[in-house]
């Protein structure tokens, strides 16, 4: 199986996402002066629509070094940064709002998703607004299939195989649920959305406000 991280760098110029977001919900909550982090930015597309939209504080980062390079050569003046899984070199209290935008589908073990959310509430402020977008369980034979032929391997329902060597996870409303536990709801709704491969898949929009 190839490293994953290998894997990014190799899809780094050719995938394109397609997880919409939301702007009005989002800027309902947030304020377009608020210092936003976008964690597991890719190439940095939320980033350059929110910056068209007269955001002056974004900050981006990923482990892939070639999706920061694409990310830089875009927008060289965005705060692009390679990090370790889990890893966010700012301080505490740095952020108003962080984007987790099909990021967790990407971490198939619950530990390192464990630790990739708290170390986004270390750096978020008080009240911060977190959003997050990521894929669902689905029921149809495709999905069904890959779930049960790779459940044994992983250890855990909903991982599963690419051919081109991603490994990737659809989740349980539970395991959301799980995520979400530290933050005061202000939007979770279930909806429907095209993957990087062009497949429609059930798929979850969150925004939450950190407990104090």
């Amino acid at each position: 199986m190839i490293a994953q991280k290998d894997y990014w760098n190799e899809a780094a110029d050719k995938k394109e996402f397609t997880t919409p977001f939301q702007f009005d919900r989002f800027f309902s909550h947030v304020r377009h002066d608020a210092r936003i982090l976008d964690y597991g930015c890719g190439y940095g597309r939320t980033l350059f629509e929110l910056k068209k939209r007269a955001c002056p504080n974004l900050y981006g980062v990923d482990f892939s070094e070639k999706m920061i390079k694409r990310a830089l050569s875009n927008d060289p003046d965005i705060h692009f940064s390679i990090v370790n899984s889990g890893e966010i070199p700012f301080p505490d209290d740095s952020f108003d709002s962080v984007l987790l935008l099909a990021v967790l589908t990407c971490v198939y073990r619950g530990q390192e998703q464990d630790s990739i959310l708290q170390e986004i509430r270390r750096v978020m402020k008080p009240d911060g607004v977190i959003y997050i977008n990521d894929f669902l369980l689905n029921d149809d034979d495709r999905n069904v299939a890959r779930y049960e032929k790779y459940n044994e391997k992983y250890s855990t329902y909903g991982v599963f195989e690419l051919p081109d060597g991603a490994v990737l996870r659809h989740h349980s409303e539970e395991r959301v649920d799980e995520w979400i536990r530290p933050f005061e709801t202000l939007a979770y709704e279930k909806t429907n959305y095209v993957t990087m491969n062009g497949h429609r898949s059930n798929g979850v929009m969150y925004l939450g406000r950190l407990k104090k």
